[in-house]
């Protein structure tokens, strides 16, 4: 890579969050490197130790997992009071990456969309030109929704124009102070970033590449995104349209049960590889001996579903731990791949009354999940039966991978009236259904540098 490039790495690094640090009282400029190639703009975009990272404190938050007090002890400050869902987690500190990782992928993507259009378009280069700006577009979205599942309430229609969602940071210009957006205004750019994307990327799938993004990853993302807004009538569209461009699934029978890695990194279900915040203390692979899974999740696998062995392990104790991650890394996936896809158009059936198309969408899933033989089809007396078996095996099928929190918050918001609860040192800790602590805190030095209106959690 060019030493250009990692310059504008350097500050992006240094700046996007707003975090405290003397790169930024010396105001560095966006403009002191400019790509000037369409291979500098794709070098930009993948760079993977940045623009293919998550969030991790939802799934810190979720109840997937809980730990020991010793190891608990262990953590930085703001893994522990994340853990027990405090309403002041930092503790003063600053320079956070859940909040800062996603800014900097903004920034990225922002320096590639204000420099593409000075690149002349040629009809050589047009299709080059063309999935770039897709790829910046999908990133930037990408940033935008993991933030507004940590720092934003879930969508809601009524509220949606007065809830406060993210700063959205659509320029390469480090001093601009932006405000927040509405809840409304911030999904609106999501979806207008994916739906340009998706008409943008080529549609060829990246089969040995899947750090990039395809015009499947835009429309599976969408649907992910309409899920979470609960508009179950777009997600089903994007799903459907998602799975009739890729729909692969694998046979968990051809899988090695007892390997510490069953799954390959470019496994063939993945669409789009991203992975939880690689600085976490807790939510990797190298410490998966102390995240134990949640008793609940563990003992609801039929000792026939092949999950139970490929997802788990026993640590020295004889606890249920996680096995490698589903991308086969030392960090947990959190990127889009078809059984999720599947169980999003299972769900959106179901929720349209539709149970026959729901079960289909769940047996073919379910039927490369059991041992081989032994699998006996779900059925279901009503659209609402199917969807209870359906949350029940989306529960099961994607532990992990950064998508519990979201659910909670959907769910509880359908009135599903889920409570979290958690003991430690002989203390209980409890997050109720729809409490303000479902939305975390906006970082310190974000507050005070940027000027950020803070989350209010108590």
């Amino acid at each position: 890579m060019k030493k250009g490039l990692y310059f504008i790495l350097i500050i992006c690094y240094c700046l996007a969050g707003c975090s405290k640090s003397k790169f930024l009282d010396e105001k560095p400029r966006s403009d002191l490197f400019v790509p000037t190639t369409l291979e500098d703009f794709q070098l930009l975009l993948d760079n993977e130790g940045i623009m293919n990272e998550t969030p991790v404190l939802g799934e810190l938050s979720a109840d997937n997992y809980y730990t020991t007090p010793n190891f608990w002890q262990t953590l930085n400050v703001k893994e522990r009071n994340g853990y027990v869902w405090a309403p002041d987690i930092y503790q003063g500190e600053g320079n956070v990456g859940d909040w800062n990782l996603p800014y900097q992928q903004v920034f990225t993507t922002n320096v590639v969309l204000e420099g593409l259009p000075k690149l002349k378009v040629t009809f050589n280069n047009e299709k080059q030109w063309k999935n770039v700006k897709g790829t910046a577009l999908f990133f930037r979205a990408y940033a935008f929704y993991n933030l507004t599942q940590i720092f934003s309430p879930v969508y809601n229609e009524p509220t949606a124009n007065e809830d406060l969602g993210i700063p959205l940071r659509l320029k390469p210009n480090i001093e601009d102070r932006i405000p927040r957006s509405s809840v409304k205004e911030t999904y609106d750019r999501i979806i207008t970033d994916l739906t340009e994307a998706a008409q943008l990327l080529e549609d060829a799938f990246h089969q040995n590449n899947r750090n990039r993004p395809a015009r499947v990853t835009a429309h599976a993302l969408l649907a992910r995104v309409y899920l979470s807004m609960r508009k179950y009538d777009k997600a089903l569209l994007y799903a459907d349209s998602s799975l009739k461009r890729y729909n692969t699934l694998i046979d968990y029978n051809t899988l090695n049960p007892n390997s510490n890695r069953p799954f390959d990194r470019f496994f063939a279900e993945m669409i789009f590889n991203s992975r939880i915040l690689s600085t976490t203390g807790l939510i990797k692979v190298s410490n998966f001996i102390y995240c134990l899974i949640d008793t609940t999740l563990y003992e609801s696998y039929h000792e026939n579903d092949l999950r139970k062995q490929l997802y788990f392990q026993a640590n020295p104790e004889g606890l249920p731990i996680s096995k490698a991650s589903y991308n086969g890394t030392t960090s947990a996936f959190s990127g889009l791949a078809t059984d999720e896809i599947y169980l999003i158009r299972a769900e959106c059936f179901a929720r349209q009354g539709n149970k026959d198309e729901a079960l289909a969408d769940l047996n073919t899933l379910m039927q490369m999940r059991w041992k081989k033989d032994l699998f006996e089809p779900i059925t279901a007396q009503t659209a609402e039966d199917a969807l209870n078996k359906i949350l029940i095996e989306r529960r099961k099928e994607l532990p992990l991978r950064g998508l519990r929190w979201s659910d909670l918050r959907r769910f509880n918001k359908d009135g599903a009236n889920i409570t979290l609860t958690r003991v430690l040192n002989g203390s209980s800790y409890t997050l109720l259904p729809n409490s303000k602590l479902y939305v975390l805190p906006i970082p310190p030095d974000v507050i005070q540098l940027g000027g950020i209106e803070p989350n209010i959690r108590e």
